[in-house]
């Protein structure tokens, strides 16, 4: 073989290591896997969730073991059957790991590729999905939707019983400045008074309930006082559909997970036969009283399973997922450099503002020195999301509901004021490109 023709060989062989090695890292750092799929040649590129790869055994650690054993100590404490955790630090994934029992019953433990109900922690998906319309120019955030001839202004909302409601904002709505009442209870969990009211004989759809809220009074002139409404996120998600053209759960999926690389969060379903293969079974206090189902039928269920509309709820409460994908959005959602955002730091810069009577977009509390934090509680789960200016974020969350209801976060974070102090040293690793 002539020396040209060597130096040619060793030419391609150098050019398909490089593309190789491209490759390699292009998807570690994406966390898709190749495998094959349905194309022609058999190699299509399947995304697959990093819930999906992981498991509790790459987070059974010496230096965590004093950690685990406190939130197994928790855990008994306030019976709660399962859990995950997942902990990141610098938008690295260092700890992603389940706890207890995904299902009792059927014997199916806990593990990272478990998903849950994540409730309210749902509202800061919905936030971001506004903010990207905000800076595509399809809305600005001072808009009023039920002003005359605004995007909101339809048919089935035209019956506006408080003039006041021509003057809700966008920005309004995603801080709970709407000015909604709740005397009379959340319109949400109220389905079945809903449906006798209308004489409808079936659950009120999304619209029905929208227009019903629409037809009360307001508590208060909007922007003039802060009262939390998980209607105010519903009519966010009815906006992002009348803009789009999409259903709320096709656009999210396709412009906020998709880009930020997580594929296996999905919108809940109501009963427990519709839960998802890798869907934890959800449990309430055995003295949960039973209530009448959200469709109106006059029958007794669970809360959890039945009983309230979880789908229903949208972008205020309606999304599965798993906390180490619950991560990996955050990551593009902070503003830092290690990984692309999805969002610009402007709008990251607006979503996290507050002051003491104005809450941050999304987030539940946001402080001056960086920290923000989400909390979520439906019956049959519980969930607290802490983002820290030092670097440190934490997902937990439980398939099983306290009698503290709303307030059970508090009771998460004090476990984990004092649990992670039990960890002498975190690895340095990225579980996001495994």
């Amino acid at each position: 073989m002539n020396r040209r023709r060597k130096r040619g060989i060793t030419s391609y062989i150098i050019i398909f290591v490089l593309i190789l090695t491209a490759i390699v890292i292009f998807f570690g750092f994406t966390g898709i896997s190749l495998i094959p799929g349905n194309s022609d040649d058999g190699n299509e590129i399947i995304p697959v969730a990093i819930n999906h790869i992981l498991t509790n055994e790459l987070s059974e650690l010496p230096e965590t073991e004093k950690m685990d054993a406190q939130i197994e100590r928790f855990m008994r404490q306030w019976e709660i059957k399962g859990a995950s955790l997942a902990v990141m630090k610098d938008e690295k994934l260092i700890y992603a790991k389940g706890y207890g029992w995904a299902n009792k019953e059927s014997g199916e433990k806990a593990d990272v590729k478990h998903i849950f109900r994540i409730a309210s922690l749902s509202k800061l998906i919905t936030a971001a999905a506004v903010m990207k319309l905000h800076e595509e120019g399809k809305i600005n955030l001072s808009d009023k939707p039920f002003s005359e001839g605004s995007i909101m202004d339809l048919p089935q909302f035209s019956q506006l019983r408080d003039s006041r409601i021509r003057n809700i904002t966008i920005d309004h709505l995603l801080r709970h400045k709407g000015g909604f009442s709740s005397r009379a209870g959340d319109p949400m969990f109220n389905l079945p008074i809903i449906s006798k009211r209308l004489n409808l004989g079936r659950a009120p759809d999304t619209d029905e309930v929208i227009a019903y809220s629409l037809n009360q009074r307001l508590g208060h002139s909007p922007g003039q006082g802060t009262r939390y409404s998980n209607l105010g996120y519903v009519i966010l998600s009815r906006l992002i559909e009348i803009v789009t053209g999409l259903s709320y759960e096709e656009y999210v999926k396709e412009n906020i997970f998709k880009p930020a690389g997580v594929y296996d969060i999905h919108m809940a379903n109501n009963y427990y036969e519709e839960r998802f293969p890798n869907e934890a079974k959800y449990y309430e206090p055995h003295d949960q009283e039973l209530i009448e189902s959200y469709t109106g039928n006059g029958i007794m269920m669970k809360r959890c399973y039945g009983g309230n509309n979880v789908r229903g709820l949208l972008g205020a409460g309606g999304w599965v997922a798993s906390p180490s994908e619950l991560l990996k959005l955050i990551a593009a959602l902070d503003g830092r450099d290690n990984v692309p955002d999805i969002l610009s730091k402007e709008s990251i810069r607006i979503m996290t503002s507050s002051t003491p009577s104005t809450l941050p977009i999304g987030w539940a509390k946001s402080t001056s020195s960086g920290d923000w934090s989400r909390t979520g509680t439906l019956s049959g789960t519980s969930a607290l999301l802490k983002y820290s200016r030092d670097g440190f974020s934490w997902v937990f969350v439980t398939n099983t509901s306290s009698w503290k209801g709303s307030t059970f976060p508090r009771q998460i974070d004090a476990l984990f004021r004092n649990a992670f102090k039990r960890v002498p040293l975190w690895p340095e690793r990225d579980l996001f490109g495994f």
